[in-house]
């Protein structure tokens, strides 16, 4: 029986060793596995954290030109814009003394513009100091025509002008 005795205790650690073994080799994987998991995680936690320090310089950036923005808009028309736009080349004319007319208003094809046309009539210091208003105005504009005549001791000024800077 004494010979019995150790092939077993050998085929007893044989088994304890190969059943350890497999239990450690699953541990092992799925420490792994968890590990990767866990980069994986952190990699897009980075991202989203870089995309909220991103978004928040952003917001931080904009309240600071904020005051600056408002004012940069006010060089472009946009297409719900048209109405204020034409109203602010009409409010122009009673802070000179001329009256004025629009004639006509039309969208240029491949927004090129907006084409506006107009008539003023005044004085002559009147009509000429709309047009320098006009001139000096925030939007971009591009007077393609202007006919100014003398009628019954006021002076008429047609004129066909572009709004360069329409944004449709």
């Amino acid at each position: 029986m004494k010979n019995n005795f150790p092939k077993t205790q050998l085929i007893f650690s044989a088994l304890l060793f190969v059943v350890l073994s497999v239990v450690f080799v699953f541990l092992y994987k799925k420490i792994n596995n968890n590990n990767q998991v866990a980069q994986e995680g952190m990699t897009k936690w980075g991202e989203e954290a870089a995309r909220r320090n991103e978004t928040t310089s952003l917001n931080s950036s904009l309240q600071k030109i904020a005051p600056d923005l408002g004012m940069l808009e006010t060089h472009f028309a946009k297409s719900s814009d048209v109405v204020p736009f034409l109203d602010t080349l009409e409010k122009l004319a009673p802070k000179v003394g001329v009256t004025t007319e629009i004639s006509s208003v039309d969208a240029l094809p491949g927004n090129a513009g907006l084409s506006v046309g107009m008539k003023a009539s005044g004085s002559f210091e009147s009509v000429y100091k709309f047009l320098t208003l006009l001139e000096n105005s925030p939007y971009e504009l591009d007077f393609l025509s202007m006919d100014m005549q003398k009628v019954d001791k006021k002076w008429e000024v047609t004129f066909k002008i572009n709004l360069l800077s329409f944004v449709p």
